[in-house]
């Protein structure tokens, strides 16, 4: 096998996150849960934007995310996804290309670029309203499968299941990085996306088509429909070769051969905004994979760059920080 052009390639949705803090009050009067993701009408989200008020917007995403904090770590990254030929569009490619991660998919002309309005509460919790506008697209020429055979790591999003051609591309990326022999890992997302779409991610595991698998504890409960944490883990930790679980304030475990790996959480600071934790979280876990740490040593990476980023508004690190040096600090080397 060749050495890959890059340590990680993923696909998820473009989005631009648009973040305002807002009182409990603001949600509710509005009948939108607090805590939850959930999915919106393009019209629905200019409204809400423009009641959230001042804002500010900041290139997301889920994976992109990752990648931002992972790039900073020193990780070859690239990026999958749909713009669309707008501002915002060129708002998320300028960006990531500013954090030296590659993304050449073409913009879709006459389709808004998605956006991820995001509300941070008093105590930190977020609520995410998304209309994935360009992301509900993705046609066959977005997707480079020289890319995809020539990177380490692919690294997919349970959210691209939401939609036609995404999910498409998603379960061909898989099969390219099978065929090439590399690994494969996949987010579950959220509560919701595992609601529409459980069965077809149920399927990918037991197919064997997954090496790492990333969930929350809500979202572990809700793939395997166990109530018992521990149970949960263990049965879905059965059927893949590394699964990662984050617990918030918990910490974090890691499941692989048959051997658990707790860790605790490790906030840096005060908690300001959750948004990016597990996103941040996937990142140290990779940057530790790529040079080969152990799995405790992997998870305690995670967990100091989930730590650091809650400390901020905003889900993901700004081009130009050092997230090696962070994490070198922070434990001692």
């Amino acid at each position: 096998m060749t050495a890959p052009q890059f340590d990680i390639v993923a696909i998820g949705n473009a989005l631009v996150d648009v973040l305002s803090h807002q009182e409990d009050e603001f949600v509710v009067v509005r009948g939108i849960t607090k805590g939850l993701m959930a999915p919106i009408a393009p019209q629905r989200a200019v409204v809400l934007h423009r009641e959230m008020g001042i804002c500010e917007e900041v290139s997301g995403g889920s994976a992109a995310n990752t990648l931002a904090a992972l790039a900073g770590a020193g990780a070859r990254c690239a990026f999958v996804g749909q713009v669309g030929d707008d501002r915002l569009g060129k708002l998320f490619a300028d960006d990531l290309h500013r954090h030296h991660i590659g993304f050449d998919v073409a913009p879709l002309p006459d389709v808004p670029t998605g956006r991820c309005l995001i509300i941070v509460h008093p105590d930190g919790h977020r609520t995410m309203n998304t209309a994935i506008g360009a992301s509900e697209y993705l046609p066959p020429e977005s997707l480079d499968a020289a890319l995809i055979a020539n990177s380490g790591i692919l690294y997919v999003e349970g959210y691209m299941f939401r939609t036609e051609q995404p999910r498409a591309r998603a379960i061909e990326a898989i099969g390219v990085a099978r065929e090439a022999g590399r690994k494969v890992a996949f987010t579950l997302s959220s509560e919701f996306c595992i609601s529409q779409h459980g069965d077809e991610f149920r399927e990918l595991i037991a197919d064997g088509l997954i090496d790492i698998l990333f969930a929350n504890d809500g979202e572990l409960r809700a793939i395997t429909g166990i109530a018992d944490f521990d149970a949960a883990l263990a049965h879905l930790g059965r059927q893949v070769p590394l699964l990662i679980v984050t617990c918030g304030p918990d910490g974090a475990v890691g499941m692989t051969g048959g051997e658990r790996v707790d860790v605790p959480a490790e906030p840096a600071g005060p908690v300001v905004d959750t948004t990016g934790a597990g996103d941040a979280f996937a990142a140290g876990v990779f940057a530790g994979l790529i040079r080969g740490e152990t799995l405790p040593v992997a998870l305690r990476m995670g967990s100091i760059v989930a730590g650091e980023v809650i400390t901020r508004i905003g889900p993901r690190f700004r081009e130009g920080e050092d997230v090696a040096a962070l994490i070198a600090e922070r434990m001692g080397r």
